[in-house]
């Protein structure tokens, strides 16, 4: 009896070639991103409603069966050609080299671009690729955020380096302030020495010499006839009365060196006492008509640090008159009160360009606003050519009030 042959049973039915396009839409349809598929040739095979919006288009069929290259992105960012054959889109199923790309643009229907983050994967059933799928969002704000905040960087950046270069130049005006001051102070000293050596060294000497003329006279005296012995009692009375003139001029150099070191009259009688003195014999020693007004609400000093301050600036004002103005008349207004001091010496000098008090070797520019700075204050000058200079000097009342320790001990 013959055994039939079992035959093997019959293959599953295929799929229909585009059911997988059909499952593939229903499941992505959902997504707040563009995702559109193509084919083998480019031909958009699904879109989902998101894409059709960011491509600017109202419904899907108006997308499907159109080359999706030469529809959105034929171009680059610059509106050059983009070359099929390097679209990233398309290698993705022709060499199998899946890719995410966010530097790029996609064209809208009506010709705007915009640019995208895309990712394009090739689309496999089987062993059979079948095409690639592509998922792309609209990165403007990010791109909008990103160059905000590359900007704001690039602002910061200049402002660092603005801000540095002010310091380096802030450092470099101190440093050469700082060694001005010491040239300065090493020339005073200089000064003060040769002043010491040449007037009170020479007085001492004199003084000396006396001294010694006298004890040898005086020992001598017992020796001597009744009328010698008064004639050299009438020279012993010269030279007592020259000693005492050479004793009043080396008293006269002392007071004058330790007023050049630190006024008495600022210690005495205050800072406003000083500074009307210091403008009286400014103007008297530079033969300047001085036009002085002086309105202060108070009798109180201000503190020891702060009136020297003050009276170091004004010395400083009336000095650079004096060394630089050539001027006929000085005129300088003092007031104090509530709102502070303000302080002004104008001369009608011959004056100078603005630029000129703003260079980095103007010196005693530099000190007075050093000074004014650290009393809380500010130093204003106003200077033309021609039409003199105006220095102000304007400190609040705070810095200049004595606190109550210091009126307890006064």
């Amino acid at each position: 009896m013959a055994v039939a042959a079992s035959l093997p049973p019959p293959p599953a039915a295929a799929p229909a070639p585009d059911a997988w396009y059909e499952r593939l839409g229903l499941l992505l349809e959902s997504t707040g991103e563009g995702i559109f598929g193509i084919d083998l040739d480019g031909a958009c095979v699904f879109i989902n409603q998101a894409g059709t919006r960011l491509l600017g288009f109202d419904t899907p069929q108006q997308v499907l069966g159109l080359n999706m290259h030469d529809l959105t992105h034929h171009s680059d960012a610059s509106g050059h050609p983009y070359p099929v054959d390097r679209c990233p889109i398309f290698n993705a199923f022709r060499q199998g080299l899946p890719c995410r790309i966010d530097t790029e643009v996609f064209w809208r229907r009506d010709g705007s671009a915009f640019p995208v983050e895309y990712t394009s994967y090739p689309i496999q059933d089987g062993t059979l690729i079948r095409g690639a799928v592509i998922t792309f969002v609209d990165i403007t704000a990010r791109k909008q955020a990103e160059a905000a905040l590359h900007d704001a960087k690039a602002q910061l950046e200049a402002r660092v380096r603005e801000r540095t270069a002010e310091l380096q130049t802030a450092l470099q005006q101190l440093r050469e302030l700082a060694i001005h001051s010491e040239r300065v102070r090493e020339e005073e000293r200089t000064r003060i020495a040769r002043e010491i050596h040449d007037e009170l060294g020479s007085l001492l000497v004199a003084l000396k010499m006396d001294v010694n003329w006298m004890d040898k006279r005086l020992s001598e005296q017992g020796a001597r006839q009744p009328d010698e012995a008064e004639r050299m009692r009438e020279r012993l009375r010269c030279k007592c009365q020259n000693m005492s003139r050479l004793i009043e001029s080396a008293v006269d150099n002392v007071g004058r060196l330790i007023n050049d070191l630190r006024p008495s009259i600022l210690d005495h009688q205050g800072l406003w006492a000083a500074l009307e003195w210091q403008a009286q014999e400014f103007a008297a020693t530079a033969e300047l008509a001085l036009d002085w007004s002086m309105d202060v609400a108070t009798e109180a000093d201000p503190p020891e640090a702060a009136a020297m301050a003050v009276f170091r600036i004004f010395q400083e004002m009336l000095s650079n008159v004096g060394r630089h103005a050539q001027a006929r008349t000085l005129q300088v207004r003092i007031g104090f009160g509530d709102a502070g001091l303000h302080l002004q010496v104008r001369d009608d000098g011959r004056g100078a360009d603005p630029r000129v008090f703003e260079s980095p070797q103007a010196y005693g520019i530099l000190g007075m606003r050093e000074r004014a700075r650290h009393l809380g204050g500010r130093l204003f000058l106003h200077s033309a050519p021609g039409q003199g200079c105006t220095l102000t000097l304007e400190v609040p009342a705070a810095a200049l009030r004595p606190s109550a320790s210091t009126e307890a001990d006064a």
